[in-house]
């Protein structure tokens, strides 16, 4: 059976589209605050939303997202009240996909088995552990299969033919890769390396590949749109909330930054 993650891109390519993916930290500004700002991410033209589960070692993560995590964590979140962030959400928005990204730790607390079977229950779509090597993947890989959950595995420029190979046998739903070395937020990236590197990922992997690190500008976001099949912005979205004056601020001013990026990201399709 197609997962909404799945049947997506498949209608975004069908499309001509590439898909835009919003990430947010769950519980950031406030836990009360986020399904209104996942919806207004929808309403600006996200595709695919993944929701951050705060976590006190966020080893992959800048600045940006490390402090919107301590922000969460300060206000109580956990891996239960996210689940439930994301049955809210779904009493109201029963299409677009949603994943969840996060570390190991929590989810090992709450046990794999039972984390999957709640996770679906409360609507999510898929699973990015950031810091569970594909090599180890295999226990984790057959329950979230058992769930229905897809799961995202991330590719980096450092990346060996090994480690994609591995990626390409495990990985369901889309394909994360990496576009600039270090952590989130950290700098630009180089168009014309992301090109070619997706070029040689393509070859080796049915699924779609989005990109994701260092995209902050509508420009960026079209360029890296016309040779992807997914554009990922997260640091500057957390941004916005970091800076707002109130959280409803934040959700307005998110709609309209996210609509600039989809705007630019189709002229660039239309125009290649």
């Amino acid at each position: 059976m197609a997962s909404r993650i799945s049947n997506r891109f498949a209608a975004l390519a069908s499309a001509g589209r590439s898909g835009l993916v919003t990430f947010v930290t769950a519980g950031d500004p406030a836990p009360e605050a986020t399904v209104s700002i996942m919806h207004a991410l929808v309403r600006g033209g996200a595709d695919v939303i993944e929701l951050g589960v705060p976590f006190s070692d966020p080893m992959a993560d800048g600045p940006i997202i490390q402090r919107a995590s301590e922000r969460a964590l300060a206000k109580g979140m956990n891996l239960r009240r996210v689940l439930e962030i994301a049955a809210s959400f779904r009493e109201q928005d029963q299409t677009t996909p949603l994943v969840l990204m996060g570390y190991l730790n929590p989810l090992e607390r709450m046990g794999y088995e039972n984390f999957a079977r709640r996770a679906a229950d409360a609507g999510v779509d898929g699973i990015l552990a950031v810091d569970l090597p594909p090599e180890e993947a295999s226990d984790f890989h057959r329950l979230m299969a058992a769930g229905g959950l897809d799961q995202i595995f991330l590719l980096a420029p450092t990346s060996s033919a090994e480690r994609i190979s591995a990626v390409c046998r495990y990985a369901t739903g889309f394909v994360y890769y990496v576009s600039v070395k270090g952590v989130t937020g950290d700098k630009a990236l180089d168009p014309d390396e992301v090109r070619a590197r997706i070029q040689q990922l393509k070859a080796q992997t049915a699924l779609p590949v989005g990109v994701g690190f260092g995209i902050k500008t509508p420009a960026t976001a079209a360029t890296v749109g016309a040779v992807s099949d997914a554009v990922i912005v997260g640091s500057a979205l957390v941004e916005i909330i970091e800076q707002a004056a109130t959280p409803d601020a934040a959700a307005g001013q998110l709609e309209t930054y996210v609509r600039s990026l989809r705007t630019a990201m189709d002229a660039g399709r239309a125009a290649a």
